[in-house]
C-alpha cells in the first residue's frame, strides 16, 4: 500500500485519486490559517515555484484540531491562501488528522512514519515527503522550515530524471 491508494476531497467537494500525482515527489502537510507556522505557506509556494509542478506537487490539508487555528470554511481557506500567500498548489477540503475521524491519508502517514513522540500529528504544518513511487521518505516537525526540505526534494527529483 502507498499514498496512491487514497482519495482526497478538493475544497469544492470533488473526490480525486492521489494516483493522479504518480511519478511526482510530494510534500503533504496539514495546515492552518491562524497558526504561528502559517507563514510556511510562503516557503511551500517558493518550493513549488522553484521545482514546478512537473516533478513536485504540494498537497495541503487544512485542519482545525489544534487550538481551532483553522476555523474558516473551505472557501475562506482558499481565499486566505491565495490573497495572503499567493498559493497555487492544491489546498484540499478541511479534515481531521488525529482521532477516530482522521482522514485515511493521515492515518496511513501517521502509521508508517512515527514522529519523535509517537504517531499522532502534534501540530499544524507537520510535513511528509513522498517519493515518485508513492512511498514515505520522511516526516518533518512543524518547526522545520520547508526550505530545509529543498535538498531532499532536489535529490528525489534528480532520481526521477535518471
Amino acid at each position: 500500500m502507498n499514498i496512491y491508494d487514497f482519495n482526497a476531497k478538493t475544497s469544492s467537494g470533488e473526490e480525486i485519486s492521489l494516483s493522479k500525482y504518480k511519478g511526482k515527489v510530494l510534500i503533504i502537510a496539514n495546515t492552518a490559517s491562524k497558526c504561528g507556522f502559517t507563514p510556511q505557506y510562503k516557503d511551500l509556494e517558493d518550493l513549488y515555484k522553484k521545482f514546478g509542478n512537473e516533478n513536485l506537487e504540494i498537497l495541503a490539508f487544512p485542519c482545525n484540531q489544534f487550538l481551532g487555528q483553522e476555523p474558516g470554511s473551505n472557501e475562506d481557506i482558499q481565499n486566505f491562501c491565495s490573497i495572503n500567500y499567493g498559493v497555487t498548489f492544491p489546498v484540499f477540503a478541511k479534515i481531521d488528522v488525529n482521532g477516530e475521524n482522521a482522514d485515511p491519508i493521515f492515518k496511513f502517514l501517521r502509521k508508517n512514519s512515527s514522529g519523535i513522540l509517537g504517531d499522532n500529528i502534534k501540530w499544524n504544518f507537520t510535513k511528509f515527503i513522498i517519493d515518485s513511487d508513492g512511498n514515505i521518505v520522511d516526516r518533518y516537525a512543524p518547526t522545520t522550515s520547508p526550505k530545509k526540505l529543498e535538498k531532499t526534494i532536489e535529490n528525489l527529483i534528480n532520481s526521477i530524471r535518471r
